[in-house]
């Protein structure tokens, strides 16, 4: 099983979700993620190294964008969570220094 580590724009974005259905489907997400990484869809070009996740709830899609470290432990880094609307713009803002 992985630990799971939050960047901070990851867990300032959980911390704000009111509705406890959608926040019990992030924590079901998470929770697969824990036990399988490699479930999420492996990103290329210049996102290359981060894997993404699907969470629908509502009819709208979100998104747990997140690293998968393995070389002295097993950590997953969630690196950013929210809808999908602009989320990969966002992620990349992230990224690029």
């Amino acid at each position: 099983m992985y630990e799971i580590n939050y960047s901070r724009a990851a867990e300032r974005y959980l911390k704000k979700i009111k509705d406890k259905q959608l926040f019990a489907a992030f924590k079901t997400a998470i929770d697969k993620l824990k036990n399988d990484p490699y479930i999420g869809l492996q990103k290329v070009g210049d996102l290359r190294g981060i894997y993404g996740y699907d969470v629908k709830y509502g009819g709208i899609n979100h998104e747990l964008a997140y690293r998968i470290y393995e070389e002295n432990a097993q950590l997953i880094v969630i690196v950013l969570a929210g809808t999908r609307e602009n989320f990969y713009e966002e992620l990349k803002r992230l990224l690029v220094p």
